[in-house]
């Protein structure tokens, strides 16, 4: 019964009826607490699936519109059909992510099988950034970094990239049944809301939502393979190793907002300082690359981002902090367009 409903229904005096509303009040704050609950623990249960179905779904939008426009050509008298045009994109999604999902694995299984050469080298040269604090940290950061086992992290870090296979599956699965369910989602969504004006404006809702972030997106992705190519170029320059992981973790953390760029700078300073264990070369290519960050992230992303999403930084920072502690890792590269 509704507040409304209880001040009609109720004969009884002012304060009891108050009291009913309060009682009704405090009813649905604890069936919100309860329902939120119940969704949150949804969420972390789930969230293999349901992070699988989220990146799904940002493909499947990200060529809606291009199926759409490929449909309407006509070569000669031949018209390029529908299905024709999603049966290509699935092919040429499916494709594309089991190859990136190979590339992956191979740079992992290179960095795996390299990584223990380095293992005194990164053990020294961390030490001595400790040391410029005092010799007594330096000697404690070293010990307390060959007390780790490493190579724990290191078969628990191969046993994520080969679940990156099963991902990959789970996501192709699910762009091949929201492909074949896109012909009836606008007769769906009539029959849902028993009125074809109202559709059709549910409708133009959710394609303008799908074309801002299909723009953050475009842009967000061609900003990282720029910064990931500049990268890559820049380790080959000064002749280190791992160019090819190293460009494609740039590529990656590149999609997490602020914080990316400062994790994937610093990463290649300390990359670099293990591999020639000279502090002036890893700071002049720490240097160049907060450059290439900060010209292409700071001054060039903006440009071409315009107002796409229209996100202030604190509701970006608060998405992070919430899909970060739900899903993980995951749940930060997914935060913005989630939003």
């Amino acid at each position: 019964m509704t507040p409304h409903e209880i001040d009609h229904a109720s004969p009884g005096t002012p304060q009891t009826r108050q009291s009913l509303i309060e009682r009704y009040r405090l009813q649905t704050w604890f069936l919100g607490i309860i329902a939120f609950a119940v969704i949150l623990f949804l969420l972390v249960q789930a969230r293999f699936i349901l992070i699988s179905l989220v990146i799904a779904i940002i493909l499947f939008s990200l060529t809606a519109d291009a199926i759409t426009a490929f449909s309407k050509l006509r070569i000669g008298s031949w018209k390029i059909t529908t299905w024709l045009a999603s049966i290509a994109a699935f092919t040429v999604i499916a494709g594309v992510l089991l190859t990136l999902s190979a590339i992956i694995i191979a740079q992992v299984n290179t960095v795996m099988t390299t990584t223990l050469t380095y293992t005194d080298q990164a053990i020294t040269a961390v030490g001595r950034l400790a040391g410029w604090f005092s010799p007594e940290a330096q000697a404690t950061v070293e010990a307390s970094i060959r007390s780790i086992e490493l190579s724990n992290y290191l078969s628990t870090a191969a046993g994520q990239a080969s679940n990156l296979l099963s991902a990959t599956t789970l996501v192709i699965l699910f762009v091949g049944f929201l492909f074949a369910e896109r012909f009836w989602f606008t007769a769906k969504l009539e029959n849902l809301l028993h009125d074809k004006a109202r559709a059709a404006r549910v409708g133009r809702i959710i394609h303008s939502i799908v074309r801002r972030v299909n723009h953050y997106l475009l842009v967000k992705t061609g900003v990282s393979v720029a910064t990931a190519l500049a990268v890559y170029l820049l380790m080959l320059a000064f002749d280190l190793q791992f160019a090819g992981p190293m460009a494609i973790l740039t590529f990656v953390l590149n999609y997490l907002p602020s914080v990316g760029s400062i994790i994937a700078t610093i990463l290649l300073g300390l990359v670099t300082l293990i591999q020639v264990n000279d502090p002036a070369t890893a700071l002049l290519t720490f240097v160049i690359a907060g450059m290439i960050q900060f010209v292409l992230g700071s001054v060039l992303d903006p440009m071409l981002m315009g107002k796409a999403l229209r996100v202030s930084s604190f509701g970006i920072i608060v998405s992070l902090s919430f899909w970060g502690a739900v899903w993980g890792i995951a749940g930060m590269f997914l935060a913005v367009p989630i939003m």
